[in-house]
């Protein structure tokens, strides 16, 4: 595999996605958007498209955070992306950020994000890699300490404590870049973007450069196994497939 492009801030990281999810839209046609996995906000900005947003999601409560108190989801369905029924060929975007990791399984996820997809149509995946060192560590720590460090070291905390801590993490082999482009062989997508995140490391102080200290250390004792300049990766994939006439046309006046 080439070597990987690294981003370096959160927004940086939204924006590249955001350019990719508005390059689907069409002038005469809603974009249709699930985003699988979804959490407690959307974070593109779509300001000028059309679209319809779904979101699913196994916590009703988020769910209901989304439609009542945000506001930003067109459609809520409360299922499991392994087992829920949806339409084939539907989506033009499907969006999916920090989710693979927690679900045994994932690649059934994956094949279920392959069949709802439209030909043409783009995946948006958030994943850490498990084969980083910070992914190495989070397979074998326990959930308690992932929740003490989502809280007291990263300082992230919920005025609405809603389904907010980390969930239990399981990290299947497709959550990897090796894992994601073996996905990409076996069913014909394109990788159109791939990128590491650098900001894991950053704004931290003294917990920061001990921090940068340790994963240096562990790259070097797995022989550089361990990737240690990215914790997690972006990809935006596109499936390969043949357009109507009219999308293509109407994809070609948009551009």
């Amino acid at each position: 595999m080439k070597t990987l492009d690294l981003v370096n801030t959160w927004n940086e990281d939204c924006r590249i996605m955001e350019a990719y999810i508005r390059g689907q839209a069409r002038p005469d046609a809603t974009l249709q958007i699930l985003e699988a996995g979804c959490g407690r906000n959307w974070p593109i900005n779509l300001q000028g498209i059309r679209f319809r947003l779904t979101g699913i999601d196994l916590s009703e409560n988020l769910l209901k955070l989304r439609t009542t108190k945000l506001n930003d989801l067109h459609d809520s369905i409360v299922g499991d992306l392994r087992y829920v029924d949806l339409e084939p060929h539907h989506f033009d975007v499907i969006y999916n950020s920090y989710v693979l990791e927690h679900i045994p399984g994932a690649n059934h996820v994956l094949d279920n994000f392959n069949k709802w997809l439209k030909p043409g149509g783009i995946l948006v995946l958030r994943i850490p890699d498990r084969n980083s060192v910070w992914g190495f560590v989070t397979r074998f720590t326990p959930n308690w300490f992932h929740v003490f460090h989502h809280k007291y070291i990263r300082g992230i905390r919920n005025p609405d404590d809603v389904d907010f801590n980390p969930f239990p993490t399981v990290h299947d082999a497709v959550v990897s870049r090796e894992g994601i482009h073996e996905f990409c062989r076996k069913n014909q997508f394109i990788i159109k973007e791939e990128h590491g995140h650098t900001f894991y490391l950053d704004g931290l102080g003294t917990v920061g450069t001990l921090m940068y200290v340790f994963v240096r250390c562990m790259n070097i004792l797995s022989l550089g196994k361990l990737a240690w300049r990215h914790n997690d990766l972006t990809y935006v994939l596109e499936k390969v497939g043949v357009r109507s006439a009219s999308e293509e046309s109407q994809k070609a006046n948009a551009l």
